[in-house]
């Protein structure tokens, strides 16, 4: 079991590794201090692995047809392609603005959408349960895929065990990347040029990838 459970978050590690996740991570995590930025890859890779567990358990006591499996990844791919033409339309219409502030002696650059700065305390939750959403939002896509994997593995049956160190495997991942994307935001996006550069990119890629999925 433990072999099994070994060779699961190895597969969680490869999965991670795909396109529409680390897009996903990024548009969430673009502009972000490190310590959100490693919290909202956290609440992604947690959603991530919740869909997966209900899709299991739902096929467990019913049987659906490959092409409504199909529609998971519609699911993920209008999701990125949505949060591409979001970010695209702040990017192009100079919503996305800078702003630098000193706290304790210590400059914070601030980044916000729209025309004013308003500081929101509830910023952090709000983006969480975003990214939890979206997580579990995408996690429909190729579940058919992950859930035979996982079932040939296991001999067709998905535990709580399995899809713990498949999330575990995609959390690694995740977590790197997004430390990766918080130190461009930290030593790039200090200037507003830079930042609309960065989401106008973001955005271009995420439309990009959301339609070779659909191809």
């Amino acid at each position: 079991m433990e072999f099994s459970l070994l060779l699961i978050f190895w597969y969680g590690i490869l999965h991670a590794f795909g396109p529409d996740h680390l897009t996903a991570i990024a548009d969430f995590s673009i502009g972000k201090s490190r310590a959100k930025t490693m919290w909202i890859t956290l609440a992604f890779a947690i959603g991530h692995g919740i869909s997966l567990f209900l899709f299991a358990k739902l096929l467990e006591h019913m049987k659906l047809s490959s092409q409504i499996l199909e529609y998971g990844d519609v699911i993920s791919s209008s999701v990125i392609i949505l949060i591409g033409i979001y970010l695209l339309f702040m990017a192009l219409t100079n919503r996305i603005n800078i702003g630098r502030h000193t706290h304790n002696g210590v400059e914070h650059i601030h980044i916000w959408f729209g025309k004013e700065h308003k500081h929101d305390t509830d910023d952090t939750e709000k983006r969480t349960a975003s990214a939890l959403t979206i997580g579990a939002l995408m996690g429909a896509g190729g579940v058919r895929g992950m859930l035979v994997t996982l079932s040939a593995i296991s001999h067709n049956e998905v535990n709580f065990a399995m899809v713990a160190a498949f999330t575990a495997g995609v959390m690694l991942i995740f977590l790197t990347f997004g430390y990766l994307v918080s130190l461009i935001n930290e030593n790039y996006l200090t200037t507003k040029r830079n930042v609309k550069i960065a989401f106008a990119t973001a955005g271009i890629v995420s439309l990009v990838v959301g339609a070779q999925m659909l191809i």
